[in-house]
């Protein structure tokens, strides 16, 4: 099977992990701020997970599981995070799911990549719906999933245990026929952008 795409938009390039990277990833994905606001996320985080991280990405795009990438400022290339879709393919749907380095935190960059992977699952995976989740308090997460048009669907009440406290999951949840593209992307290498033709 082909290699992961490569999405960019404005101003990130939304790709896989490559080996010039796992030192500085290792470093952002590392801080406790990021930790505490995701599920499973190695503490400490090391190089050698980044690249655990890395060989991932290959597999579950292999066995199309999931499209799983680093999000990488288009300027430098360097990487500021991560995101993914991590499919149920039966079902056509998919978890997003993603984090972004504190450093760069308030930048816009985390709906600016979600609106990206969003439009690359409905137009180019087939997907009929996607969802994300964040832990009740991180309403940050809460305003990105809204501003890329995703739908508060509830509450799933201490569904998630982390750190071995039980913590809320607040969902929200967009599906192919209401979506609305907010951010403009492409393939790197093709003419689509967006939902829409070039």
């Amino acid at each position: 099977m082909a290699s992961p795409p490569v999405l960019v938009t404005d101003r990130l390039r939304i790709r896989v992990l490559e080996e010039r990277d796992l030192a500085l990833f290792a470093k952002r994905a590392g801080a406790p701020e990021v930790y505490a606001t995701t599920l499973r996320m190695p503490r400490p985080y090391t190089v050698e997970d980044a690249r655990a991280f890395m060989e991932a990405q290959h597999a579950a795009w292999a066995v199309g599981t999931g499209l799983v990438t680093a999000v990488c400022l288009r300027e430098t290339d360097e990487p500021i995070g991560s995101i993914g879709l991590e499919m149920n393919r039966p079902m056509d749907r998919a978890e997003l799911g993603y984090w972004i380095a504190v450093p760069v935190w308030g930048n816009g960059y985390a709906t600016e990549a979600s609106g990206a992977m969003l439009g690359y699952g409905f137009a180019h995976l087939g997907l009929h719906r996607i969802y994300a989740g964040h832990f009740a308090g991180n309403d940050a997460s809460g305003r990105v999933l809204t501003k890329v048009g995703m739908k508060f669907e509830g509450t799933l009440r201490e569904c998630l245990k982390k750190d071995g406290q039980y913590r809320d999951d607040v969902v929200y949840g967009v599906l192919q026929s209401e979506f609305e593209p907010r951010t403009a992307w492409a393939v790197e290498g093709l003419e689509r952008r967006g939902n829409n033709e070039c």
